[in-house]
């Protein structure tokens, strides 16, 4: 078996689908499950969607129209035929999804998240799917959410694997070519889950795991790996090489090309992860495996933006040691707090955090019962990977550095 995943960028208009034919084609899908994300900026669009939905009712229909508009386009595109069977079935999906927002009850903002964004996946791949058998592909379409099961943490769940794997062991046909989604799961009363912003990634390693894959391909518009994403740094590089330990370390850091779960199923059945050009299939791109190092050996740089720098200090001077740290972890965690940096002395305690899910307001009324406390929204953290001294000066240039940690292998600055 092997696993192909192809994100929103590979599939974001109806050139993009023809050329995913193309990749097939090129590399073989004998023995292959393709997984598939939302087209384009879907799932960017679906959020505008479930605002609307709770705070602007008014635009929510237009906001709705806009997604169905952009996937008739890309279907008026790839099929001449309007009587074709595929429209009915998109057709349908977007009624589900209405219907769904017509009855739901629940105020639960991630529930309702949930419900709403899968209808991204689900869409795309029921459009590649049919286009695929139409130019002699064969393929069976699968829905993913009969096979990774999950908690009911919506908007990050965490796989059931003995159960995943019972499903996926049993239900599964290695023998054709098979379609199914990226980033949704279902709990165990069969409501749709999704596994985290990127979690496509994760559906094609939880499946690899299961079936024993000879290797899993993530297809980007990228040349592979590189060391720096080429959005916010000059001159980026391509990483031929990278061992498993290497990329969960530049995944931790926020490095965007693989998810942080990804890696370690792979990394227990020593499953290669390939990251490759969908417009340049022929090359090699990046190999993630068990091979020791980094190849070739150069500084790293990854930037997450929007984060929140917290800085704590006690009211009284008395020091911040075990007890107040266990109080402030224990904070953090109930409101979903994502935390990327800690720094300490003995009176002061800062944290930079991603406020993912919204909490910050309650998270700081509860903090100034017991800490003084300064909060500095929309900073950036840099982390650098194997630094050195001219790496830090390009990074620190024109920067107002507001917190600064060095390791022996990594470096992170947050700044203004």
């Amino acid at each position: 078996m092997q696993v192909f995943k192809f994100g929103g960028a590979s599939v974001k208009d109806a050139k993009g689908v023809k050329n995913l034919v193309n990749v097939l084609n090129k590399t073989g899908y004998k023995n292959t499950l393709v997984v598939v994300s939302a087209m384009g900026k879907t799932t960017n669009a679906l959020e505008k969607v479930i605002a609307n939905y709770f705070d602007n009712k008014g635009e929510l229909q237009s906001s709705l129209q806009e997604v169905i508009k952009f996937h008739n386009g890309i279907l008026l595109d790839l099929f001449d035929n309007e009587q074709h069977a595929v429209y009915k079935k998109i057709t349908a999906l977007f009624n589900e999804l209405t219907a769904f927002m017509d009855r739901n009850k629940s105020p639960d903002y991630n529930f309702v998240y949930d419900q709403v964004i899968g209808y991204g996946e689900l869409v795309s791949t029921t459009i590649v799917s049919e286009y695929l058998n139409d130019v002699g592909l064969k393929n069976q379409w699968l829905d993913v959410r009969d096979f990774i099961k999950t908690d009911n943490y919506y908007r990050s769940a965490h796989v059931d694997w003995e159960a995943s794997q019972e499903r996926i062991a049993t239900q599964f046909n290695r023998t054709q070519l098979n379609i199914t989604q990226g980033f949704l799961g279902s709990d165990a009363n069969n409501f749709t889950t999704t596994l985290g912003r990127e979690g496509s990634d994760y559906t094609a390693a939880i499946f690899a795991y299961c079936l024993n894959a000879q290797s899993v391909t993530i297809w980007k518009d990228v040349p592979g790996v590189l060391n720096a994403d080429p959005r916010y740094f000059e001159n980026a590089h391509l990483l031929n090489k990278i061992s498993y330990r290497e990329a969960i370390e530049l995944a931790f850091y926020g490095a965007s090309v693989i998810h942080p779960k990804t890696l370690q199923p792979l990394q227990r059945k020593e499953i290669p992860l390939f990251v490759k050009s969908f417009l340049q299939p022929e090359n090699k791109g990046t190999m993630v495996s068990k091979e020791a190092g980094l190849d070739p050996q150069i500084p790293c740089f990854i930037v997450k933006k929007n984060q929140v720098l917290i800085s704590l200090s006690s009211l009284d001077f008395s020091y911040i040691v075990e007890d107040n740290i266990s109080e402030i972890f224990k904070l953090l965690h109930l409101y979903k707090m994502k935390v990327d940096v800690i720094q300490n002395s003995a009176i002061s305690f800062s944290v930079c955090v991603d406020n993912m899910y919204k909490n910050l307001e309650k998270l700081l009324q509860h903090l100034k019962a017991k800490f003084k406390v300064t909060c500095t929204e929309n900073v950036s953290l840099y982390t650098i990977r194997h630094y050195n001294e001219l790496a830090i000066k390009q990074l620190e240039k024109d920067k107002e550095v507001l917190l600064k940690q060095l390791t022996h292998e990594t470096m992170q600055i947050v700044t203004k």
